[in-house]
């Protein structure tokens, strides 16, 4: 069985939602505002989060960063009416799964819903924005969620967030080659790292698979799969 909380203002799609998930043998619990959101989080543990962006008091941005505090390994999603909200990007930063436009396509909800994986997060160090979203979508099919960089300062620049892996190129904007992977592994010690890069060059740095360009997509999805394996073995 998989727990999810779902915190939106509007109670009744709240408990629609919360009734389709239930009948599909799921427990959910139900915040109508950010600060009761926090307060279960920290009497639970859930699978993921779904949040509405705009509410009074608290909006979804604050609620996914405040519920990062207390449980990093949740997945999270939001759903919102405008996308280009500057909010939106502060929740990114976070790392989320999905953003969602209103009204929400419920069946795509309850996919994404139902393939989250906790403690899924990956961040990915690539300057080819084309690459870097098609790998985020291939990320999120699987149910991981992802937060890009795409120069050595960016990556610096990466929220308060705990990812299982990196998926690193060796040669981004800002610094010499394999600059950004070693401020990366500088920066979480210890994080299991996946060089993806069109240098032949193999990096000095501990790295636990190597892929080059073009690389074979189904195999980088296993290297990724492997390392989460071995995250939730510990984690068990």
């Amino acid at each position: 069985m998989r727990r999810y909380l779902i915190v939106d203002d509007n109670v009744e799609f709240a408990e629609n939602l919360a009734e389709i998930l239930r009948d599909r043998g799921d427990d959910v619990a139900v915040a109508a505002s950010g600060p009761e959101a926090v307060a279960l989080a920290r009497g639970a543990r859930f699978d993921a989060l779904l949040t509405d962006m705009r509410m009074p008091a608290m909006g979804g941005a604050e609620v996914v960063h405040e519920i990062r505090r207390i449980d990093p390994g949740a997945a999270a999603l939001v759903v919102t009416a405008h996308v280009g909200d500057e909010a939106i990007e502060a929740a990114r930063r976070e790392g989320l799964l999905a953003v969602l436009p209103k009204p929400v396509p419920v069946e795509r909800l309850l996919e994404l819903l139902g393939a989250a994986r906790r403690d899924g997060l990956v961040v990915i160090v690539e300057d080819d924005d084309r690459l870097a979203d098609n790998v985020c979508d291939v990320l999120r099919s699987r149910g991981f969620a992802a937060v890009t960089a795409s120069s050595v300062l960016e990556t610096e620049r990466l929220g308060p967030v705990q990812p299982f892996c990196a998926l690193v190129d060796l040669r981004v904007p800002g610094g010499s080659d394999g600059e950004a992977l070693r401020r990366l592994a500088a920066k979480y010690p210890g994080l299991p790292i996946i060089v993806v890069t069109g240098l032949g060059e193999i990096p000095a740095v501990p790295h636990q698979a190597y892929f080059t360009k073009p690389f074979d997509t189904a195999e980088l999805l296993a290297a990724v799969e492997r390392l989460h394996a071995a995250r939730a073995a510990v984690l068990a």
